[in-house]
């Protein structure tokens, strides 16, 4: 077969010649041909292990034409010497500064706070209201949601269902933020009955995209996002209420419901208070609201 090969490829090119040709002799039509050959020493090992002994230089062009492979390890290696600085850093001037209290964590958590904010890299809550390790119990999921009871479990119900069950938190504050991906992308959906994820898990935020474009359909897109983004939290402050055990502890005085909203093109901070009535709230019933502050 070998021999076949070098009769074959010798008839129709000499590849030491071809090499040593320079750009300038070459007619189109040899260019292509030559471009042939080289796809089909590509493909072909056989081919182009024979094209190696017989012609270095074209070899050497084909290694060239190789696609050129980025390397992601390195940038990898330098996240994480940047990660292990930090982590360094924390464990010197925090955790060994405070040892006692860190490992008091260690035995137990007595967290007065639940909170459910975004998943979104720009609105931390321990960064933005100073939480300390031990002080809030976090979820965080798109667009800061909380689904009513009958939508069945999530890990946001079942992190719920711990805060106010085993630990006893004190107080559930939903935070929202400005220019929310999720909201806008629940403002910009036309049919939300989609298999999409996002489109799925937004579909617990369609009451609030309804009476935002019923009340606010005067205003441009960005505008009825930022409405959105304060209905939805609302909405989620009374989807609370439909967990029995959470509506249960409101009633007796033991858990109290808040809502934030953190702008961060401004840098300010909205809170409020859900006034609980001492009746249940319907899905279409409306809340009131109580100790609004504005923060920055």
């Amino acid at each position: 077969m070998a021999q076949a090969l070098s009769l074959s490829y010798s008839s129709s090119v000499d590849l030491t010649d071809t090499s040593a040709k320079t750009s300038s002799l070459r007619s189109p039509e040899s260019e292509q041909a030559r471009f042939r050959i080289l796809n089909s020493f590509k493909r072909n090992p056989t081919v182009r292990l024979k094209a190696i002994m017989e012609s270095p230089g074209l070899a050497q062009e084909t290694m060239d034409n190789k696609p050129k492979v980025s390397r992601v390890g390195d940038k990898e290696s330098d996240y994480f010497k940047d990660l292990r600085h930090r982590f360094l850093g924390f464990k010197k001037d925090k955790y060994l500064s405070n040892l006692e209290h860190y490992q008091s964590l260690a035995e137990a958590q007595a967290p007065k706070f639940m909170v459910i904010a975004c998943a979104d890299s720009r609105v931390c809550p321990s960064s933005i209201l100073g939480f300390q390790p031990g002080e809030a119990f976090v979820i965080r999921n798109v667009a800061n949601l909380v689904p009513p009871s009958e939508n069945g479990p999530t890990e946001t119900n079942a992190a719920l269902e711990f805060a106010v069950n085993s630990l006893e938190v004190e107080n559930i504050l939903v935070v929202g933020h400005s220019c929310c991906g999720g909201i806008k992308a629940l403002m910009s959906l036309q049919d939300l009955n989609s298999s999409s994820f996002i489109r799925s898990w937004m579909s617990n935020a369609k009451p609030a995209g309804l009476i935002t474009k019923n009340a606010a359909s005067h205003l441009n897109f960005d505008q009825q996002c930022r409405h959105c983004e304060k209905e939805s939290i609302n909405r989620s402050l009374k989807n609370l209420l439909t967990y029995p055990w959470i509506e249960e502890r409101v009633m007796r005085g033991k858990l109290s419901i808040h809502g934030g909203y953190y702008d961060f093109t401004n840098c300010t901070f909205e809170k409020w208070t859900l006034d609980y009535n001492g009746s249940s709230v319907v899905a279409d019933s409306a809340c009131s609201f109580k100790n609004r502050e504005s923060w920055g």
